[in-house]
């Protein structure tokens, strides 16, 4: 009897610490399965039955779309579409000012602090991120998606591809350099749409006279004078093939005669008072509710300016604007039916996303990125390198306008698409240093220096 007793309770005792230690090593084990499946997830049990609960996987996304303008609207609008509909995907979003981004995410580059996803550009900004080992190619994610691979225009992803390799797909397309005009006032005071540089600077000495701001200029953030003005300007100029081969210093130099004239022109402009006062003080945006209200005859801006456009004018306002490319200059070696211009920003993906986390971060920008958003941002009054069927029942008649221009003429390349950073800052701050009164020859001399050096590093 005793025996048997000590064996029932030897049973009991065994049981028992079987029970214990299956559920102990079940829930090691599971946790241990979904710390291993990616580096975005962790598991965790479920209070009520023991079952594996993922964690969501977390991704930063930096975006410059923090305006009121139409296509600043919709991109929003999908992220928080996105949100919704991806649950178990949890976004740390930095919604930084257009001025500044470029500033703040260089900075997080030089720390190798990159966030998960962002806006970059093509052309320098990418070469640089990836000969630092910032980025990671997306060629899987637009192999896995044909029908949005091949619906890009040729060309569309040159830019943003190096030694094979695709880094990002393009949100848009991207004229820099369009002289936008008022018709009224032209007609008004019985001028022409300016096609020679001589016809601009009359009109300029007209307008001014008759007590109107010629051209609204907004170059607070130092970058709109050498994309909107003097990439297109000094092409008129010097040429293309000058271009390209001072920035690579390889057979010319910014210190060259043709150069030095074009800075020149620029400066021969604001000696004519062809900008309003300040203009180093307001911005792009500014400026363009300023053309927008009518207060300016003339404008030079990018494609990005016809959403603002739409949302700060009123249809009676945008019936009044044209577009056209800027003046030729006497003896120009380039192409006067051309504008600057490149493919527009978009996202591109930190070299450390991976596991989860990197399929995340696929879903994210083709969601940012896809065909659907494609059509979305042409029919918010922004160009598109992508295969899209214009609704002109949804853009104001100045859209349509630059849409027909900048598929009538050539593209050249915007200065600090091709240039490195420092010399790209150079032309900046030069241009800035031009418009206040300083010297053509000597502004020339620091731009070389800073292009120059900067290539040998």
């Amino acid at each position: 009897m005793k025996k048997a007793l000590i064996f029932l309770l030897m049973v009991v005792l065994t049981v028992s610490l079987a029970a214990c230690g299956g559920g102990k090593s079940g829930s090691e084990g599971t946790q241990s399965a979904q710390s291993g499946s990616g580096s975005g997830s962790s598991g965790q049990t479920s209070g009520d039955g023991g079952e594996a609960k993922k964690e969501k996987v977390k991704l930063s996304l930096w975006h410059n779309f923090t305006g009121n303008d139409l296509r600043a609207t919709m991109m929003r609008e999908q992220i928080e579409q996105f949100q919704k509909e991806r649950p178990d995907i949890e976004l740390e979003i930095q919604a930084i000012p257009p001025d500044g981004y470029k500033t703040r995410l260089k900075t997080v580059a030089a720390a190798n602090e990159m966030p998960d996803v962002f806006m970059m550009w093509p052309g320098a900004m990418t070469k640089e991120f990836h000969a630092g080992g910032l980025i990671q190619p997306i060629n899987a994610l637009l192999d896995s998606k044909p029908e949005w691979r091949d619906g890009y225009l040729p060309g569309s992803f040159d830019d943003f591809t190096i030694d094979g390799n695709i880094y990002s797909a393009t949100l848009g397309l991207t004229p820099t350099s369009i002289l936008f005009y008022n018709k009224a006032i032209l007609e008004k005071y019985n001028l022409e749409v300016p096609k020679t540089w001589d016809e601009l600077m009359n009109a300029v000495k007209v307008v001014k006279e008759n007590g109107i701001t010629p051209i609204a200029l907004g170059n607070k953030a130092a970058w709109l004078a050498q994309s909107s003005i003097i990439s297109s300007l000094a092409d008129r100029v010097t040429g293309t093939e000058w271009f390209l081969k001072a920035s690579a210093q390889d057979g010319a130099k910014f210190t060259d005669p043709e150069f030095v004239q074009a800075l020149t022109l620029l400066q021969d402009l604001w000696k004519a008072g062809a900008f309003q006062e300040g203009f180093n003080s307001i911005d792009n945006t500014q400026m363009e509710v300023m053309f927008a209200q009518g207060q300016a005859a003339m404008m030079i801006d990018g494609g990005w300016a016809l959403s603002n456009l739409a949302a700060n004018a009123t249809p009676e306002q945008m019936k009044d604007m044209g577009a056209t490319v800027l003046p030729s200059v006497p003896g120009g070696k380039g192409n006067p039916n051309s504008v600057s211009g490149a493919l527009g920003s978009a996202l591109g993906l930190s070299s450390k996303v991976e596991g989860d986390r990197l399929q995340a971060a696929y879903d994210l920008i083709y969601a940012l990125s896809g065909p659907d958003v494609q059509k979305k941002t042409l029919d918010s009054s922004n160009l598109v390198s992508y295969k899209a069927e214009l609704d002109e029942s949804k853009v104001s008649p100045i859209f349509s306008e630059v849409y027909k221009l900048v598929n009538s003429v050539e593209r050249t390349p915007v200065y600090d698409n091709v240039m490195t950073s420092a010399g790209s800052d150079a032309v900046n701050n030069g241009l800035q240093e031009l418009l206040m009164g300083g010297d053509p020859q000597s502004i020339a001399q620091k731009i070389q220096d800073a292009q120059a050096k900067s290539l040998e590093n």
